[in-house]
Parts: structure tokens; sequence; C-alpha cells
């Protein structure tokens, strides 16, 4: 979110220069900075101990490709728990392990993705209803069912790697 209008006064901002920053925006009447603002959102690479990812489609993202498991943190939710959270709703899949992968920004809609691997025991899936469909797939043949450089190309390359 890129500030215009003071979220506290409802006064225009202006340009201020500060510190290193550069031009940041500023509420002359509140006296204060206001940085612009991202989502910060997770993105997880589900696997299994059959060296398989979970791959899921969603139709109001995309119904040409699969996805990783992603979502939004709550206030209040670190990280970590956001993405045993999702794994559960999406999936029904219990985290086991988890391990920090990278992150990824995502200037097209103004969101932080921080990217996870997610060991799972291989189980059916119980969807959520924002999940159209789910598949196990081996690691081998898993990147050619994603967009091909998109951010979970990127992350299940880096887990399969």
């Amino acid at each position: 979110m890129r500030f215009t209008y003071c979220p506290h006064c409802g006064e225009k901002l202006i340009k201020k220069e500060i510190g290193d920053e550069g031009l940041v925006p500023f509420c002359e009447k509140c006296s204060i900075p206001l940085w612009d603002m991202f989502e910060t959102c997770i993105i997880t690479a589900v696997v299994n101990e059959e060296n398989e990812v979970a791959l899921l489609k969603q139709s109001y993202v995309t119904t040409a490709t699969y996805v990783c498991v992603a979502g939004h943190m709550k206030i209040g939710e670190s990280a970590e728990e956001t993405v045993v959270r999702e794994v559960k709703e999406e999936l029904g899949l219990d985290v086991e392990e988890l391990q920090f992968i990278k992150s990824y920004p995502y200037e097209k809609k103004e969101m932080l993705m921080l990217g996870f691997k997610a060991k799972v025991k291989k189980a059916d899936f119980v969807f959520s209803q924002e999940v159209d469909t789910a598949k196990w797939f081996k690691f081998e043949e898993a990147l050619e069912h994603i967009r091909e450089g998109s951010i979970a190309w990127q992350l299940v390359k880096a887990v399969i790697e």
C-alpha cells in the first residue's frame, strides 16, 4: 500500500527527505513518516517421505497450472504458525518439520512471500473450499506443472535441489 493521505488525520502527504531513505511520504500535521506497506504472506512446498511435493489448483488463482500452499499471515501469528495453519486448512495435513527457504518480494501484488519447506506424512488430502484439487508429484516431474519462473516454481526448484 502506498500512502497518499494520512490514515490518522486525513491530510494529504508531502515527500520529505528522511535520513538515508530518500523521499518518504510524510504527514506534516502528525509529524510522522508513512512508509509504503506490503502484505506478509507465506508460500510452502509441502513434501512427504517419498520425495513428492503436494501441488494444488485454485480457480481463483489459475486453472492452467498448479501452485503451492500459500496464505496471508494474521495479526499475532508467526510465519511458522501461518504455514502450519494453511497446510492444515488447504490440504488437511499436519506439518511435522518446517524449514525456512527464502523470502520472495512479489511487487505486482505488494506482498512479501516467505518461502518454506514443510514436511508431512503422505496421506489423502482433505480440501478446504478454496482448493479445487491437489496432487502429489514426484520431485523430478513437479516443475513442469508450475508456471516457470513463478515464486512457486522458484521455491519448489530450491527445495528439490
